[in-house]
């Protein structure tokens, strides 16, 4: 028998929408059309999952927040296309030459076809080790060890490998949408706070809300009086690159090559987002489609807290994360027009079973 408390709240819920012309979800498996979906603190427990997990598409969904990408929101998203620029995300794929986290360097083969006249060539790379999506097979929710959606390693890798939380399927929906960056770099500069990229500094929320207001943007939700709309792909750029080409060659490696574990002991250390609550509420509530850096693993590490932004961004809420974006050449145009909204668009690779995709980002002004 249903609630008749819950009965009334939803009947009052659908009141409230028709006289404010919104559409909240209200029940699983929600509508991406909706304008309005809970909070962090509101989500519903769902059965077999971990606690505070946002599986709210369907039981064999696979795209996550990318389902928040919908034809109404790419086409409002096109409106930012304005003079046409066109500026790509994508560092060379040798670099880093040196990759961090002991990933495999890009190699680079020409094979020859008929000499002189025809060639092929050959790439041999681990999709981790440059400008990369984290896919919902990289990072599992670690005291439970799952996915994103009840997947497994069992899935992934095995006798019983199947599709689950494959790249593949965000590729077959494809990614574009409205872009947003906050180039907190050029904020330190400008406010005289100084931190080695190449070194645990945490961002906190409270420094990316100063960071958009000096940029002239609310980084809060729409929902709670923000500038943030349902669906927008989050950039933040922290100056990873900026250091890295700023320090000779045989620096970077041994930087890269430091030893990795997991920990706070971890030789892998990185500035990115703050592990707190109040980042953690932002990234949720905000309803980002996905979110991306120039840093190589987007939140602060080593992370200091019990918990990695990767476990709730990847396996509890299947919200894309982007990492090691060339954000310089976005960071100089959203600056010369003074514009932090614009459109993106991104083509993950097409791999059944695949883990992680090259970004292939392009933004557009």
């Amino acid at each position: 028998m249903a609630d008749p408390k819950s009965t009334a709240q939803i009947r009052l819920t659908q009141v409230k929408d028709f006289l404010t012309f919104n559409k909240t979800a209200l029940t699983i498996p929600f509508d991406p059309d909706c304008t309005k979906f809970p909070t962090r603190k509101e989500l519903p427990q769902i059965p077999g999952a971990p606690p505070g997990a946002a599986w709210v598409w369907g039981e064999k969904d696979y795209v996550g927040r990318i389902n928040l990408l919908t034809p109404s929101r790419v086409k409002a998203a096109a409106a930012e296309i304005r003079t046409g620029e066109i500026v790509t995300t994508n560092l060379p794929l040798d670099t880093p030459t040196v990759p961090a986290f002991c990933r495999e360097p890009f190699k680079h083969e020409i094979k020859t076809l008929a000499e002189n006249l025809a060639y092929d060539d050959i790439y041999h790379l681990n999709t981790q080790s440059g400008t990369q999506w984290d896919g919902f097979r990289h990072f599992s929710h670690l005291a439970t060890g799952t996915f994103y959606n009840n997947t497994h390693g069992s899935d992934i890798l095995g006798a019983e490998a199947n599709d689950k939380c494959s790249i593949h399927h965000w590729a077959e929906h494809g990614v574009a949408g409205r872009g947003v960056l906050l180039d907190y770099r050029s904020y330190a500069h400008r406010k005289g706070i100084q931190y080695d990229p190449y070194d645990y500094y945490p961002i906190s929320f409270e420094e990316l809300y100063h960071c958009g207001k000096d940029q002239g943007i609310d980084i809060h939700p729409q929902a709670q009086g923000g500038d943030i709309k349902v669906g927008d792909i989050l950039f933040i750029r922290s100056g990873f690159l900026e250091a890295y080409n700023s320090k000779p060659a045989d620096e970077r490696a041994r930087m890269a090559l430091r030893p990795h574990e997991f920990g706070i002991n971890d030789g892998q250390r990185w500035a990115g987002v703050a592990q707190e609550e109040r980042v953690i509420d932002w990234l949720h509530d905000s309803y980002f489609a996905a979110v991306a850096g120039d840093a190589p693993s987007f939140e602060a590490w080593p992370s200091h807290e019990e918990y990695y932004l990767h476990e709730y961004l990847l396996a509890l809420w299947g919200c894309p994360i982007g990492e090691m974006l060339d954000l310089e050449k976005l960071a100089q145009k959203c600056r010369e027009r003074n514009r932090w909204f614009f459109f993106f668009t991104s083509a993950p690779a097409n791999v059944h079973g695949g883990v992680s995709s090259h970004v292939n980002g392009t933004a557009v002004f």
